[in-house]
């Protein structure tokens, strides 16, 4: 469940960050270095956000503390039971 939630927690501030940049964008319609340096700052820090989001969820995978569930669990189990067919 903690797993869970820091998913979220994480999932959420690259939401916020996002928004902070879509108010700047529209905020400062100038184009000055200041103001568009808020608006970069805010979308490398999502997208920072973005890939230790993966890299979490991707070890959280592999160690077996966050489990699959629904459509990604049909995936895995359809990939063991499946069988090749050449053709005539």
């Amino acid at each position: 469940m903690i797993i869970k939630s820091i998913a979220i927690f994480v999932f959420l501030l690259i939401l916020s960050s996002l928004g902070v940049a879509l108010y700047n964008l529209i905020k400062n319609k100038e184009q000055s270095q200041e103001k568009s340096a808020k608006m970069v700052k805010a979308l490398t820090f999502r997208i920072s956000l973005s890939i230790i989001l993966f890299i979490f969820i991707f070890i959280a995978m592999a160690t077996g503390l966050f489990q699959p569930h629904g459509i990604g669990l049909n995936i895995l189990s359809n990939k063991s039971t499946a069988t090749i067919i050449s053709p005539p």
